[in-house]
């Protein structure tokens, strides 16, 4: 794919075709709808396969299963070039991840991110279903800190986040979303910031904890349910404090450490979902005060000063395509 808004559907279905054809048939599929992989056949059951796979500019989702065989990511083609990362969420029966020196084995729920630079094999153990989601690094590594950590753990169904991500994903397969071109790039966006939030989580415990202790790894969880619930008007420190059981000093506090403070914070979250919305297409028709007030401000005025302040703007300018 080329273009900004192209979408393909790429199907495989080892229904009717005779199992000497499987493999070179599955060998296929995921080279032209994955990335470049061997496939061979196990001795354990017949194998057998349905996956599709949808192709978005920088985001790939591929749905489906297969029993029988083991998908190799081999030496040989990881000089390929291809850096991107995939997110594996096992749905139901089991698979084993190994990579890294590392043999990982996802029961249902579990989720592993997983890098195309590595020699990597999968292989379904009992009859189930996955769904991955793979993304260039250039996509994901800014919005993670030291995102290789993140490689080879195991993410479990608990993880913040990885439900609602499942369920999103499954969503806009089923409702066809991807078909629909106004669509596109704004559920692709949504994946990718759905993706960050599952493996920011994951990396909470084996960073923040260590680096910065407790009130870091709380920190983190107070942001980031500020910019999951920014867009409400009644959102303030009183009501974040009791969401999260402390104390309105405590989580001042929180964010002094930080060199911030929690009204800055919130008052950024919501200008930078105003500015995004100013420049999608979706949202050209949509007046600058209801934008406003779609994000969390009360108050035009204020909006409006805060806006310029941030970017040296008006949002009629950034609208218009006259100021970024």
């Amino acid at each position: 794919m080329s273009g900004k808004d192209e979408f393909s559907i790429l199907n495989v279905s080892t229904d009717h075709i005779p199992e000497d054809e499987r493999v070179p048939l599955l060998r296929e599929f995921y080279c032209r709808g994955v990335l470049k992989a061997e496939v061979e056949p196990t001795d354990e059951k017949p194998f057998a396969a349905s996956l599709t796979s949808h192709g978005l500019p920088d985001v790939q989702l591929v749905i489906g299963g297969l029993v029988g065989a083991r998908v190799i990511r081999t030496k040989q083609l990881v000089v390929d070039g291809n850096d991107s990362l995939g997110l594996m969420i096992n749905r139901s029966g089991i698979v084993e991840v190994s990579a890294r020196g590392r043999d990982l084995r996802l029961h249902p729920g579990d989720a592993v991110l997983t890098s195309a630079e590595d020699a990597t094999i999968y292989e379904r153990l009992s009859l189930g279903n996955c769904l991955s989601l793979r993304v260039p690094r250039r996509v994901l590594a800014p919005m993670i800190v030291d995102i290789d950590d993140t490689v080879m753990r195991i993410i479990p169904e608990r993880a913040t986040g990885l439900r609602l991500l499942v369920d999103y994903a499954t969503s806009l397969v089923r409702e066809r979303a991807f078909a629909v071109p106004a669509l596109r790039q704004l559920a692709v966006a949504h994946l990718h910031d759905l993706m960050a939030r599952v493996l920011g989580a994951t990396d909470e415990v084996h960073e923040l904890a260590g680096r910065r202790g407790v009130m870091a790894a709380r920190l983190r969880k107070v942001k980031s349910f500020i910019v999951n619930n920014c867009w409400h008007q009644d959102l303030s420190v009183a009501t974040v404090a009791q969401e999260f059981g402390v104390t309105t000093r405590y989580l001042q506090r929180l964010f002094e450490a930080d060199g911030k403070t929690f009204s800055s914070f919130l008052t950024g979250q919501r200008l930078k979902r105003a500015h995004r919305m100013l420049r999608e297409p979706d949202f050209a028709g949509r007046p600058v005060s209801s934008i406003a007030y779609d994000v969390g401000f009360g108050d035009l005025s204020y909006f409006n000063r805060c806006f310029r302040r941030a970017y040296g703007a008006t949002p009629s300018g950034v609208r218009s395509g006259e100021a970024l």
